[in-house]
């Protein structure tokens, strides 16, 4: 795979906000935990090798257990996931899903019954902002730090 473009050189001003939204996102106090199941498992649905890779390696650092991460992608069926996970991660699949899903009353009301308004628009927001990262890392064909050319 041969990277496109570097976003970052093409729309500086507009790269730079993304970032100052995902530090904001960081910063508005929702449990890391959550923000690591939110940005890992819309990066898998968007097929995004960079970003993958890049949270899994947070999500590690910040001990969230390696089989809670292998065991993402089919959390219905796994007992790691609480209510909270499983609401915050049906509403991710339904948001990165959208035309999809038209996010769908269901997914509105398991969200609604574990967390607060507040909260809620901190996922939404978490949600939105990880799949902006998302478009931009697999449409400019980011490297992914394991295709990267070894310097010698």
């Amino acid at each position: 795979m041969k990277r496109r473009m570097n976003v970052a050189e093409a729309a500086p001003a507009l790269y730079s906000a993304v970032r100052a939204l995902d530090a904001a996102v960081t910063r508005s106090g929702l449990d890391a935990r959550f923000l690591h199941l939110v940005k890992l498992r819309a990066s898998q649905i968007n097929g995004c090798a960079y970003c993958v890779d890049l949270h899994v390696k947070e999500a590690l650092k910040d001990g969230i257990p390696a089989q809670v991460l292998h065991l993402l992608p089919v959390w219905r069926e796994s007992p790691l996931f609480d209510e909270r996970d499983r609401a915050a991660l049906e509403w991710t699949e339904s948001l990165t899903l959208i035309a999809d899903t038209g996010v769908p009353d269901t997914a509105f009301d398991a969200v609604r019954a574990v967390f607060s308004t507040e909260e809620i628009g901190q996922l939404t927001i978490a949600i939105g902002t990880i799949n902006v990262w998302n478009r931009i890392a697999v449409s400019s064909r980011m490297l992914h730090p394991v295709d990267r050319p070894v310097m010698t």
